[in-house]
């Protein structure tokens, strides 16, 4: 029965999350629902299991939370991420739309700026150029997908996404864990990308297909759509509905302005990981009141969080001008981090209480039993917890919950190095998260005013096999040549 209420616990959630229901309401629901089928007890299980480690998710992670939407929403209203996308477009010319489109929005998420911020400014700069160059708008998605969903999100070194920082406490590495490997893997994923993306375009022409009718008002739609909105926020980091408040520039921000923030935030990350924090003297993080921790778990949020506060100090220094309302443009941005940081932490906390569970010890037995070796097992469960979620972050963050502990010793006992767990972990999280259901598609098709039919296949080419041939790709170097 206990494994019989796990699967109807998950299903609950999947279900219903995907018909647009909270998932602060259905991740405890489901939660309670498993552990009913167990027969554990109800109220220990919410308050003891699920709420300790949501709350204990929240107090790891908000701060790339909060700090990453505040950039975000800056960024946005000043100008810089307009300015981004322009210049690229500027730069690469009518006869390199797609690459204009997939480099423009991987500069910006790169950079740190939310994705869904990227969403809203590059559709209507990428309906421009694909409409000038004949290119049929249903590509628009799977260009945007390439550049702000897969290489930027988990493989490059450095990202300050959400998804690369999750592993670091658990693992003890920094944001550039496995540098070497994770260009490589980028470089898949954008070279195999662009490889589809241009051979679908070519077969459109050979077949007489244009750009097609935009649908009008498809964009302001989608920001206001409250399904889209329960969808978007437990796969990304943003809250769209924010992005109507505060105020945007009326002129964009020169392009040097607005790429600095973005070279602050890999340059600063890269100074904290690998200069300064290495050198400080932090004992005192073995004290009680700083809860008995080490350099290593929080060594690599502490990076991130600095790089992105330096990004926003420099964002508000060089565009001050062009922020007519930089108090409410702030708070937006501080209010857009809550619900999706709320949201995610409400899966850890099912993870948790699914973890908890006696039966669970059998699927965690059939994991690690899978063969190929742990790698390969990290692999699985975060590709098969991410897919269920539709959230990479979820996803990631329950796999490493239930199970970090025990990869971290199957590592030491191995000789598997941490960093290479680091990597592999982050891009098995993005890799089957972008199914039908994945909060980020359901969003980008809706702004796009396009649905499943007219561009998930492709979706489906540039998201996820690309990034299935990148983990395959590190997983078997890594596994002979070790980490690097």
């Amino acid at each position: 029965m206990g494994l019989l209420g796990l699967l109807v616990g998950l299903a609950l959630l999947v279900l219903f999350a995907f018909r647009g229901w909270s998932v602060l309401l259905l991740a405890p629901f489901a939660a309670l629902v498993a552990a009913l089928f167990g027969g554990e007890p109800l109220l220990a299980n919410l308050t003891q299991v699920f709420m300790v480690h949501a709350a204990g998710f929240l107090a790891q992670f908000f701060p790339i939370f909060l700090l990453g939407a505040v950039f975000g929403k800056l960024m946005d209203d000043s100008g810089a991420v307009t300015s981004v996308a322009a210049f690229m477009a500027e730069r690469l010319g009518e006869r390199r739309v797609i690459l204009a489109v997939v480099l423009a929005g991987a500069a910006v998420t790169y950079g740190g700026v939310s994705l869904f911020v990227a969403f809203f400014v590059i559709v209507p700069m990428a309906r421009s150029l694909f409409r000038a160059a004949s290119i049929p708008r249903r590509l628009i998605p799977a260009a945007i997908v390439l550049g702000t969903s897969t290489f930027t999100m988990s493989a490059l070194p450095g990202t300050p996404s959400i998804q690369n920082a999750i592993p670091m406490p658990f693992f003890g590495t920094t944001p550039f864990a496995a540098p070497g490997l994770g260009i490589i893997a980028s470089i898949i994923m954008l070279v195999a990308g662009l490889w589809w993306l241009h051979r679908a375009e070519a077969a459109a022409r050979r077949a007489g297909e244009g750009y097609g009718d935009d649908i009008e008002g498809a964009t302001e739609r989608a920001a206001a759509d409250e399904l889209v909105r329960e969808r978007a926020t437990t796969a990304r980091e943003f809250d769209p509905a924010e992005l109507q408040h505060g105020q945007r520039s009326e002129r964009p921000s020169p392009v040097w302005s607005a790429i600095a923030p973005l070279i602050v935030v890999v340059t600063v990350n890269l100074v904290m990981s690998l200069v300064v924090l290495p050198r400080l003297d932090v004992g005192y993080l073995a004290e009680q009141r700083f809860g008995e921790t080490t350099l290593a778990a929080v060594a690599g949020v502490w990076s991130v969080a600095v790089a992105l506060t330096a990004a926003i100090v420099t964002t508000i220094a060089l565009n001050r001008a062009r922020l007519p309302a930089l108090r409410r443009t702030m708070d937006a941005g501080a209010n857009a981090s809550v619900l999706p940081a709320f949201s995610v932490a409400s899966l850890v906390g099912f993870g948790a209480v699914v973890a908890s569970l006696p039966a669970f010890t059998i699927v965690r037995d059939w994991v690690l039993a899978i063969e190929g070796g742990p790698l390969v097992s990290l692999a699985v469960a975060t590709n098969i917890l991410a897919a269920l979620t539709g959230s990479a972050s979820g996803g990631l963050t329950i796999a490493l919950d239930a199970l970090g502990q025990t990869y971290v010793e199957l590592a030491a006992r191995t000789g598997i190095a941490p960093a290479l767990m680091h990597r592999v972990a982050v891009i098995g999280s993005g890799t089957l998260d972008i199914l039908p259901h994945n909060g980020a598609v359901v969003s980008l098709l809706a702004i796009c005013g396009l649905t499943h039919r007219d561009s998930y296949f492709d979706i489906v080419m540039v998201g996820i096999a690309t990034s299935l041939l990148a983990l395959v790709a590190v997983i078997a170097l890594g596994s002979a040549l070790g980490s690097f």
